[in-house]
């Protein structure tokens, strides 16, 4: 494939990336409660997990890949434990 289609192709999805983190960031510092922000953090882990992973597609450099395990745990064990020991909003 020619390098150029090559790289304008993944051009496009990592500008949707750039879009997507600005709003998800938004979502985060804006969340009317604590379960909002949360769910929003999950979109952001989620994210930066799909962006990693076209990092790796557009350089072949798979260096990121213990990364992406590592923010993937911290995000489940964020998750599990908001979920755990959350309080209502308001009490």
């Amino acid at each position: 494939m020619d390098a150029a289609l090559y790289n304008s192709l993944l051009l496009v999805p990592a500008g949707f990336f750039a879009l997507s983190f600005i709003i998800i960031i938004w979502g985060i510092l804006k969340g009317p409660n604590s379960m909002d922000r949360m769910l929003s953090f999950d979109g952001f882990v989620a994210m930066l997990q799909c962006a990693l992973a076209t990092y790796i597609v557009w350089t072949l450099d798979t260096t990121v890949a213990n990364a992406m395990l590592v923010i993937a745990l911290l995000g489940f064990i964020a998750s599990v434990s908001v979920a755990r020991f959350r309080k209502r909003d308001g009490s």
